[in-house]
């Protein structure tokens, strides 16, 4: 089985790019699956409905998000709903909207994905992720399983594709929009990348406007996030998982500049 994870898609330029890269890219690499992390969706923060049913259209199966999904309140009420396909991190308290895990099935084939939050330098009131994902593997017996871990630090990131090494078959990293260059296959077959990166603006402050980022660096001065016409960065993650026992054959690091 093939799987791609797209990385954080930053706004409209990114968006654009998506619509312009994802067709050719599918049956270029023989995707039968399409995930992404969607807390950027719309200006940078957050999503809205019609934003998130364009990209749907566009064909991802399926979005995982993170400490931003919470950003435009309107699409809250969207969460708790079957047929959204959007999950925040599961280790957020029960109370929070949303759903924690999403099964998805793909021919004969039920796969799991599940989104963690890092606690290292997040400053959310979350449980902890490692407690959490050992919870919800003891429940679930399907082979095929993706983690996104939306963290900051490395280290975290690092601690968590071991931890769950041999029991899921990837953990993605994201969040830190920065892609980084340890795409492998751990020692019990699970693919692991501490952060596939962004889909977002190339000259840019990870997607953001540039000039705005640095003034605020200069003057310590709040920023409002933009973006503006120009190169965009695709990063995504290809995976190739073995069908019948669910550990990864493959993993690399996808990444094109589109005009």
């Amino acid at each position: 089985m093939n799987i791609l994870f797209i990385g954080d898609i930053v706004g409209r330029p990114a968006r654009n790019a998506i619509a312009k890269v994802l067709p050719g890219l599918k049956e270029e690499m023989q995707i039968d699956l399409i995930f992404a992390n969607g807390e950027n969706l719309t200006s940078g923060n957050g999503m809205t409905f019609d934003v998130y049913k364009d990209m749907i259209n566009l064909g991802i199966d399926y979005f995982t998000s993170g400490n931003h999904i919470w950003d435009k309140k309107d699409f809250i009420k969207y969460l708790d709903e079957k047929d959204i396909k959007v999950i925040r991190p599961a280790n957020y308290p029960e109370s929070v909207p949303g759903k924690s895990i999403a099964e998805i099935k793909f021919k004969n084939h039920n796969i799991i994905l599940i989104n963690l939050l890092g606690r290292v330098f997040i400053p959310n009131q979350t449980d902890n992720p490692f407690l959490v994902v050992d919870e919800i593997l003891k429940k679930i017996k399907n082979k095929i399983i993706i983690v996104d871990f939306h963290a900051e630090a490395t280290s975290e990131k690092n601690c968590m594709g071991y931890y769950l090494d041999g029991r899921v078959s990837a953990v993605i990293g994201t969040h830190t929009h920065i892609p980084t260059a340890d795409a492998r296959i751990l020692p019990k077959k699970t693919a692991y990348i501490s952060d596939t990166g962004m889909v977002g603006l190339l000259d840019s402050a990870i997607g953001c406007d540039l000039d705005s980022i640095t003034q605020s660096f200069l003057t310590g001065l709040p920023f409002q996030s933009k973006s503006s016409p120009g190169k965009v960065f695709f990063n995504a993650t290809f995976l190739k998982i073995n069908e019948k026992n669910g550990k990864a054959k493959d993993i690399k690091l996808i990444q094109k500049i589109i005009d």
